[in-house]
């Protein structure tokens, strides 16, 4: 749904966006709030043929609410290459207020961005990106940590969330 300026999904299973393009190397900027408990996500390197789309995530998530105390700045906190690497800090701003955030791709380098400040860096492929990935959920996914030409997904993880101002170059 579009409310004033904000692509709002309202939590109830309406699905996921998946743009239509590929990207390679990309830039993308886009404000986002959540509502108190919310988790949500942006996702790359995905492909559709896949039954559940699966790829990098750069989490969204209630941090104080949605989740526990020992996972707070870790894997799932906002910002996180979710369940992978978690960022080096959670400057995030509460349920209600805006987030501005930022993904930047370059060769296999990697960045996540959280309201100004770059909180996570990695390589695709490398060794610490594997050791990280054969700690996860993912360990079994082919391929799961590899660049490749990629979707990009709004997630629709039965939370609302909102987003605005997406900018991709």
């Amino acid at each position: 749904m579009i409310e004033h300026g904000w692509l709002h999904c309202l939590g109830k299973g309406g699905g996921d966006i998946i743009t239509d393009a590929e990207f390679d190397d990309f830039e993308l900027e886009w404000e986002w709030k959540v509502a108190p408990g919310a988790n949500s996500g942006v996702k790359y390197f995905i492909t559709e043929s896949r039954d559940a789309p699966v790829g990098h995530e750069y989490q969204m998530i209630d941090d104080a609410r949605g989740l526990s105390a020992s996972q707070r700045g870790g894997k799932k906190a906002t910002a996180a290459f979710y369940d992978v690497l978690k960022p080096t800090s959670v400057p995030t701003k509460p349920p209600g207020e805006v987030n501005q955030s930022r993904i930047l791709v370059r060769g296999n380098h990697v960045e996540h961005w959280l309201n100004g400040v770059k909180v996570l860096e990695y390589e695709c492929g490398s060794d610490a990106v594997k050791a990280a990935v054969a700690q996860s959920k993912f360990k079994d996914t082919p391929g799961f940590g590899n660049k490749i030409k990629c979707h990009i997904l709004l997630q629709d993880h039965n939370s609302e969330v909102w987003f605005r101002n997406l900018k991709i170059r």
